[in-house]
């Protein structure tokens, strides 16, 4: 059974501008069924931030805020920590436990995003294929 993050993360990374309202990050993430979207900061360094719907939720509807009215950097976290596509799903889990998150974008060796792992896709995974767990290496 594969249990590595390539095997079941997202793709494509849903990114947005820093400078876009939070009603438009809102209407994308709503439109594509996901609770994330990657926040471009600088593109060209590889830097990101992250917008959730946890985000919303808190920064945005119990702050009492307009979304139309708020940019995307203004209630985003970041910059963030990015995952390794070839970590299972073990390594993942652990990081994200963490650094108490619960969405991870996945980059590749040149720092490229190519994709999201998400507590739920996780969930699935296990939930799908079972678990199976590695024998331990009496060195």
């Amino acid at each position: 059974m594969p249990h590595t993050v390539r095997d079941w993360m997202s793709k494509p990374v849903i990114v947005v501008d820093p400078d876009s309202s939070v009603s438009y990050a809102m209407t994308l993430m709503r439109r594509r069924r996901i609770h994330s979207a990657v926040v471009a900061i600088t593109e060209s360094n590889h830097v990101y931030g992250i917008i959730t719907s946890t985000d919303v939720r808190d920064k945005i509807v119990a702050a009492g805020r307009n979304p139309a009215e708020t940019r995307v950097r203004d209630i985003m976290s970041g910059p963030i920590i990015t995952g390794n596509p070839d970590w299972s799903l073990m390594e993942c889990s652990q990081v994200m436990q963490n650094h108490k998150i619960h969405h991870l974008p996945i980059a590749d060796a040149s720092g490229s995003l190519i994709g999201l792992i998400s507590a739920t896709d996780i969930f699935i995974a296990v939930e799908e294929s079972g678990w199976e767990e590695k024998p331990i290496n009496p060195e």
